[in-house]
């Protein structure tokens, strides 16, 4: 397996006030799977993909991505470990606001030494023609597809997104949906997408639900349904 998680533990607070918010979660993902992490506000879907994205540290457990054991990794390891291996899609988009598109796609592709080509991304992202405009003057769809794109210049093999779709109305969420689909043929990405939306889990490999800081359900999806026939977005 590509992604494994091991016995995961993660608590906040401190002295008697503490809230435990990951209570010893194990799952494994396969390379180029796309995997859907779902469960009610507080179940604790954020923080373990912040902890996997070397945001958060973990309490407790493993996390192994690849070769590398990333719970405890030094400061510096723990950069290089998220500009070799990952790609983040905040839920907010999270654009500098003073750069254009390009530009923005720009901060990410500096920090690599294998970045995909530009023009090739942003053809394949639909953001050809809007490359020298600057966030204010994207849809809230464009501005989706400009933060997938920061992502995915530097090649990532893992892909994090929180909420891709949490923003957009319906029909743009298809065609976000459509195309992380796309990008996972295409590049055989791995994904991790954190959602509330109950349709998603009908298009990927894998489905987690998180109850209460701990796992309630993993399953694979026997048949998946392609993005663009979803329905209830």
């Amino acid at each position: 397996m590509y992604l494994e998680v091991r016995d995961l533990k993660k608590s906040y607070g401190a002295g008697g006030v503490r809230t435990d918010v990951l209570r010893g979660v194990s799952f494994s993902v396969a390379q180029g799977h796309m995997c859907v992490i779902q469960g009610s506000s507080g179940s604790g879907k954020s923080t373990l993909l912040n902890c996997i994205g070397g945001i958060d540290t973990a309490d407790a457990g493993s996390i192994r991505v690849g070769d590398e054991e990333i719970v405890h990794l030094s400061p510096r390891s723990l950069l290089e470990y998220r500009r070799r291996e990952l790609g983040f899609v905040f839920q907010f988009y999270n654009l500098i606001p003073n750069l254009t598109v390009r530009e923005n796609i720009q901060v990410c592709e500096y920090l690599t030494d294998t970045p995909l080509d530009m023009q090739d991304l942003l053809l394949t992202l639909g953001l050809l023609s809007h490359a020298d405009k600057f966030p204010s003057q994207l849809s809230g769809g464009q501005q989706q597809r400009c933060a997938i794109a920061r992502a995915l210049i530097k090649n990532p093999r893992l892909l994090l997104c929180d909420e891709p779709t949490g923003a957009l109305d319906s029909a743009t969420s298809r065609e976000i949906l459509c195309l992380l689909e796309a990008v996972n043929e295409r590049y055989g990405t791995t994904m991790l997408l954190v959602t509330h939306n109950d349709s998603i889990r009908r298009m990927v490999d894998q489905v987690i639900f998180l109850k209460d800081g701990e796992i309630a359900r993993d399953y694979y999806n026997e048949e998946k349904i392609p993005a663009a026939q979803l329905e209830d977005l």
